[in-house]
């Protein structure tokens, strides 16, 4: 049972640095805190920890998101590979931009109504109990919608995209190894994500869809890179000419149909 206490911080950190000046003035200027792999059970008070930036606390066994409101500073939040059930107190986290939660337990993404200056959000790899799917929190995607760029919810079961729609300035969604076979479902968010540069959903059903990449290109027009593979613009507009084309003689078919109808004796 190992707790994040003062004293713990005052074993981690190095003699030369406390013996410089005094413990306290040392604690109240540092920015950046690893404490990551420390086997850490739970998150008591370090309150004295005022300008705290970036804050490691990765590969540890933390069961809850707790005792953190003192640092309104933190942009950075790394909580990857621990017991976390529930995204929860942070909303005072005015000013987090990226938050790290991937390999934890966690079963609905929640709790984010407050932070609105998020920009990345990794929720990759939840252990979720057999046959469900990561969910979200209506409330959660509003309040992120105009901040987001970066959102990673790959290995989470999720079978379709439609309320992530919200998300209007996404630049980049990896979502691989997830169960997305729908590619209607797919062209909805894509008319809805103006800014996306980057999306990977290898490794999902919707992969061996036939033409799936070409739909996907010819969908998104901002869209730089596709599971890893670049897109060139001779491609994208190779297949732009080809779909119009493609209309194109199917409304002159419609037409020579229709006509032929009206005339039947000709």
């Amino acid at each position: 049972m190992v707790r994040l206490t003062i004293d713990l911080i005052a074993k981690s950190i190095s003699h030369k640095n406390r013996n410089e000046e005094d413990f306290g003035q040392y604690l109240r200027k540092i920015t950046h805190l690893n404490l990551s792999d420390k086997n850490i059970d739970a998150i008591g008070d370090f309150s004295l920890c005022k300008n705290l930036r970036v804050l490691y606390l990765y590969d540890n066994q933390i069961s809850q998101i707790q005792n953190l409101d003192f640092a309104s500073n933190i942009t950075h939040l790394y909580l990857q590979n621990n017991c976390i059930s529930c995204i929860e107190n942070l909303s005072l986290l005015k000013n987090l931009e990226k938050l790290y939660l991937g390999g934890n337990c966690i079963t609905v993404v929640e709790g984010l109504d407050k932070i609105e200056e998020l920009r990345e959000l990794h929720i990759e790899s939840q252990h979720l109990p057999l046959g469900e799917k990561l969910l979200f929190d209506p409330r959660s995607l509003r309040s992120l919608a105009k901040s987001l760029s970066v959102l990673n919810i790959s290995n989470n079961n999720i079978d379709e995209l439609e309320e992530l729609a919200v998300l209007e300035n996404l630049s980049y969604l990896r979502a691989v190894d997830n169960e997305l076979q729908h590619m209607k479902d797919l062209e909805v968010v894509l008319n809805k994500w103006r800014k996306l540069c980057r999306m990977d959903l290898t490794g999902n059903p919707i992969c061996h869809k036939p033409k799936y990449r070409d739909r996907i290109v010819v969908q998104s027009q901002t869209l730089e890179c596709l599971d890893g593979k670049e897109i060139k613009e001779m491609e994208r507009q190779f297949l732009v000419n080809w779909e119009a084309s493609k209309a194109a003689r199917k409304k002159s078919k419609e037409r020579m149909t229709n006509e032929h109808a009206d005339y039947p004796h000709f």
